[in-house]
């Protein structure tokens, strides 16, 4: 286990751009299913969005910090796990809120406030919390996050896709109504395939830790979506909004993640491989609580 602090993985330049645009597709998957009536809603009733945030960018990094507290993983593990609570909802959150039952364009709405956030929390948070658990501290004193390069990647993978589907949507209704569907599933099946092969070069070194981080993924995943409804519970939010807020705080866009490690952290070990499990992980359970939740309708 020493070693794996030690350890970084391959991952091309071509790579993180393909990830990117994998990600813009899952966003604009989602995008051509909303029009701006689904916002305009939000923008009279905001206290869901503000109660979303809130668990993303506060309560979410504390009970990270706290986790790591109490485990005491290896130092590229613990930075991996706070890294990933310091990113914003992932992009799947959205299709699996839909697919919950639950507010799709509240869940669209905090991705996209989150990600916009995240040029100035995600940094934040991670010298925050990481600065605070000493093993980590000397992991960040060799790294410089650049902001504006933060703004270009979100911004290219996810404001840009939300813009472009939300407005074909609008304009070709019936061409939407015809590729959302198809388009939802087959860039789900692209995302987690491209997870897989893009460690394909370091399978054996994966398979290798995995088992080591995977309690810790599982346990901060379940961490996070249980802190996100009772967030969402103790404001009083709708069952509706509820759902949003619980699956948005709980997928995480670990994509993003695997970006920053590779961009900033030269592909530390432990963090790759964090995000990686947490990429596979935060997929099955998300769809497995839809699954659970869809059963019964929620009340608005």
């Amino acid at each position: 286990m020493t070693g794996i602090d030690e350890i970084t993985l391959n991952f091309s330049p071509g790579s993180l751009t393909l990830l990117n645009a994998i990600l813009a597709i899952v966003m604009f998957s989602i995008a051509i299913d909303l029009s701006p009536r689904d916002f305009d809603r939000l923008r009279r009733a905001p206290k869901p969005v503000v109660v979303g945030l809130a668990s993303q960018f506060l309560v979410l990094p504390a009970l990270t910090f706290l986790l790591v507290w109490l485990t005491e993983p290896r130092p590229s593990i613990a930075l991996g796990l706070i890294l990933v609570a310091a990113c914003p909802g992932g992009n799947i959150s959205n299709f699996i809120t839909h697919r919950a039952g639950g507010n799709a364009a509240l869940s669209v709405s905090m991705t996209a406030f989150a990600t916009i956030g995240a040029i100035v929390m995600t940094p934040f948070n991670i010298a925050l919390w990481g600065g605070l658990y000493p093993p980590t501290r000397a992991i960040l004193q060799q790294t410089q996050i650049d902001p504006v390069q933060i703004a270009i990647i979100v911004g290219l993978m996810l404001i840009l896709p939300l813009v472009l589907g939300v407005t074909l949507n609008q304009k070709r209704p019936a061409l939407t109504a015809r590729l959302r569907g198809p388009l939802q599933i087959l860039s789900m099946a692209i995302f987690v395939a491209f997870i897989v092969l893009a460690l394909a070069a370091n399978w054996s070194f994966f398979l290798g830790y995995a088992g080591a981080v995977a309690g810790l993924v599982i346990a901060h995943n379940a961490l996070a979506l249980g802190g996100g409804w009772v967030v969402a519970t103790l404001t009083r939010l709708s069952p509706f909004d509820r759902r949003a807020v619980t699956i948005e705080t709980g997928i995480q866009n670990s994509g993003l993640g695997l970006v920053l490690i590779f961009a900033f952290f030269n592909g530390l070990g432990g963090m790759a491989v964090v995000a990686a499990f947490w990429g596979i992980w935060h997929a099955i359970s998300g769809l497995a609580l839809a699954q659970l939740m869809a059963r019964t309708k929620a009340a608005r």
